[in-house]
């Protein structure tokens, strides 16, 4: 990684930039300090980022990147004493230290979701602060909110906001979806139809076509994910769809940016190794790239970084910020995409369902066919009046027998097709059926299984208090051994000096009895 594309001024000129190459930006002056799990947000060609945690303390600035100038400043929010306070009854001079929050730009706003904080509600809070006047605000939001979470991801579609997943703050995973309305700002838990991805956390999520909410990968408590998941926002059903092109890994705490079809994902890891490959998405096609790799131990190959997309002079930009990958960096990296193809968009079905809907479509197409031969073959059948006469010509009544005959078979064949099509249909419900009973079995046993989790968490707690208890019992021994062993020298001592005592007495009384 070069420093191409910036004039002497330390501006970006987008137009040099190589293609698929991450750029470091020649950053001049202040630079925020390091951190990860923080929130970015592009507005106006400047970079804004929240918060984040740092060797396990949170933040609560916001900085602003310009991108034109390419130097940092830092945002004082201005609280307005004419909205209501915050729901934790703290103060509005700055935003709440939070960690592993969403952050979404609504008109002049940026909106500051969930996420971790020291003190927050037992549901998910909304903060806002005005781009132009800096005012900060806790939106006051109105429906069912969701339980208080962090690692959830937040995708905006229209004037709405769709928050899946997450942690709680009593580490139980989420995989529950919330639809938040910004023009009336209620909240609204969504059922969905089949089977939703696992519960899970640190995620990405991605909009295509202003219809389907993608998810991919995340983590459970002991397992990192590499599945992509879509939820047809129409007619809210998941489904999981067949994947082309490269192997990805699994990872969580990755970042994603999309532009235009293609979605991009950068970073993460699995808690053993930094995913060091910058993957594309086609998102209309389905299929998986590699867009570029850097080293193993490269900003870029950070968990909780951040990526946001822009337009500079024309071209379509990445942008990452931060990150943690056995140290926290504060770089901030560029990468022109190179054009990609697009198509149109393709319907998310999962393998099983396409295989049948092929099917389906097989045998309606012959179904068509046959269906116009026989149209055809009656018309031929009534002949018109001037052909139906004694003189009807030899020819034309050997055709016609080879048409009829013709007919037969075709019949016999839609017959066949009918009774396959049949067939296919059982076979589909009977997957359908078993499909329902294992998504049962597996939801039951992963409920057994979070309840074991809560319960080992719950013993792991109260053996902490227990030794924690018994750490006074062990002084107190040590001071009742120290005290035995005092006391036992002082008897010895009063023995010592009653023995000493006794022998003086006698030997006086001899004396006092010669003397006499």
């Amino acid at each position: 990684m070069g420093t191409e594309g910036f004039d002497g001024d330390s501006n970006i000129n987008a137009l040099d930039l190589p293609y698929d190459q991450w750029v470091s930006l020649p950053i001049s002056g202040l630079k925020p300090s390091a951190r990860y799990k923080h929130a970015a947000a592009i507005a106006g060609e400047k970079l804004y980022v929240t918060g984040g945690s740092r060797n396990g303390r949170y933040l609560s600035d916001i900085q602003v990147l310009d991108l034109r100038t390419l130097k940092w400043s830092a945002v004082k929010p201005d609280p307005d004493s004419n909205l209501d306070k915050p729901l934790d009854g703290g103060s509005l001079d700055v935003l709440p230290a939070s960690s592993g929050h969403s952050l979404v730009q609504w008109g002049n706003k940026l909106l500051v979701v969930a996420g971790h904080m020291k003190a927050s509600s037992h549901t998910v809070t909304v903060w806002s602060l005005d781009i132009e006047t800096h005012h900060s605000y806790v939106v006051k939001t109105s429906g069912k909110a969701p339980v208080a979470r962090e690692g959830q991801s937040v995708a905006l579609v229209g004037s709405r906001l769709i928050m899946f997943g997450g942690e709680d703050f009593s580490r139980r995973l989420l995989n529950d979806l919330f639809i938040l309305d910004l023009e009336t700002m209620a909240w609204e838990a969504v059922e969905t139809l089949h089977t939703p991805p696992a519960p899970r956390f640190d995620h990405t999520a991605a909009v295509h076509a202003e219809r389907y909410l993608l998810i991919f990968g995340g983590c459970s408590h002991s397992t990192c994910f590499n599945d992509l998941h879509v939820l047809d926002l129409q007619s809210m059903d998941w489904s999981q769809p067949q994947i082309q092109g490269e192997g990805v890994t699994a990872r969580a705490g990755h970042a994603g940016a999309a532009i235009d079809d293609s979605w991009y994902i950068v970073g993460g890891g699995d808690n053993k190794t930094g995913a060091s490959e910058t993957l594309v998405l086609n998102m209309s096609k389905l299929v998986w790239s590699v867009v570029t790799n850097v080293k193993e131990r490269d900003p870029l190959a950070s968990e909780g970084l951040s990526l946001c997309s822009t337009i500079i002079n024309g071209e379509k930009l990445l942008v990452a910020f931060g990150g943690y990958n056995g140290k926290y960096n504060n770089e901030v990296f560029v990468l022109k995409p190179k054009p990609r193809d697009s198509a149109r968009p393709k319907i998310f079905q999962s393998p099983a369902a396409a295989a049948a809907a092929a099917s389906v479509t097989a045998a309606y197409a012959l179904t068509t066919t046959t269906a116009k031969k026989l149209d055809h073959i009656k018309m031929v059948e009534a002949p018109p009046e001037e052909l139906k006469t004694d003189i009807y010509p030899l020819g034309v009544k050997v055709a016609v027998d080879k048409i009829r005959e013709e007919k037969k078979k075709l019949e016999s064949t839609l017959e066949e097709v009918r009774k396959e099509n049949s067939r296919f249909k059982g076979v589909l419900d009977e997957m359908n059926s078993n499909h329902t009973d294992l998504s049962k079995e597996l939801h039951s046993v992963q409920g057994q299984l979070e309840a074991e989790r809560s319960r080992c968490f719950k013993l792991e707690v109260q053996i902490a208090e227990l030794r924690k208890s018994l750490e006074p019992l062990h002084t107190i021994k040590h001071e009742l051994q120290m005290l035995q062993q005092q006391r036992s020298a002082w008897e010895q001592e009063m023995e010592l000096a009653a023995a000493d005592g006794e022998q003086r007495n006698t030997t006086g009384g001899v004396w006092r009895w010669i003397a006499g």
